[in-house]
């Protein structure tokens, strides 16, 4: 099974029109979508599958399947039911979204911050993280926010572009993370470029313009092992 990712070229696309191809106990596959799939760290969204007729049904989670581009919608216990070849508008939570796509753009600026290897990392609603592999030496909480607010406030622009696996593999230096392979099987892997600021790949959604985030707290700095820390991240608006 594959999905047409439409979010990978504008994860501000909040609907799309799709046709179910597949239904089975883990959930339901479209030919299309708009919803992103738990992956890098980011949650999967939420919204709705909503037929011609009327029939409403909740998506509250969103899972890649037996490959990359195999995209399941996890529907309610007490959805209406679907039917292969039914037509369905696929609709996101978009405000849920946003806070997603600011937040793991908020985690770039982080590791820019913060330049040690990336060991994990997990984006929800609510708050944000990345695990540094690093010792004792790290900037005091308040250096670490106000360097982040400070890349957020400048609204850099983030853009992205594609080059090739072959190129990739060319360049491991641009891979931050230690513990997350970057999203390739595709042919082709997906950079998420700030410019002069982050390049690296992403297969994750992202704003426009850092100055869309707005500001951020540092929750707090934790010890997770002898050479790893944690870093976790909250939009103020949120606190």
């Amino acid at each position: 099974m594959s999905t047409i990712l439409a979010f990978r070229d504008d994860a501000y696309q909040t609907a799309c029109s799709a046709t179910v191809t597949a239904i089975g106990p883990e959930g339901v596959r479209l030919d299309r979508t708009v919803f992103y799939a738990l992956s890098g760290g980011q949650a999967g969204d939420k919204g709705t599958l909503t037929t011609k007729d009327g029939r409403v049904v909740n998506v509250t989670d969103t899972r890649k399947g037996v490959t990359p581009d195999d995209i399941v919608h996890v529907v309610a216990a007490d959805a209406p039911a679907l039917n292969v070849g039914d037509e369905v508008t696929a609709s996101i939570e978009w405000d849920r979204r946003y806070k997603l796509m600011k937040l793991h753009t908020a985690l770039h600026l982080l590791s820019v911050v913060l330049p040690y290897p990336v060991t994990g990392g997990a984006i929800d609603v609510d708050k944000a993280r990345l695990d540094f592999a690093l010792d004792d030496a790290a900037p005091a909480l308040d250096v670490v926010s106000t360097r982040v607010n400070e890349l957020i406030a400048a609204d850099h622009p983030v853009e992205h572009y594609w080059i090739t696996d072959a190129e990739l593999q060319a360049k491991p230096e641009l891979v931050k993370t230690m513990s997350v392979s970057p999203p390739m099987g595709f042919g082709k892997v997906r950079l998420i470029n700030i410019p002069g600021i982050d390049l690296q790949p992403c297969g994750g959604t992202h704003v426009k313009r850092t100055g869309e985030i707005g500001p951020i707290t540092v929750l707090k700095l934790e010890n997770k092992g002898k050479q790893n820390k944690r870093v976790s991240i909250a939009l103020a608006e949120a606190t």
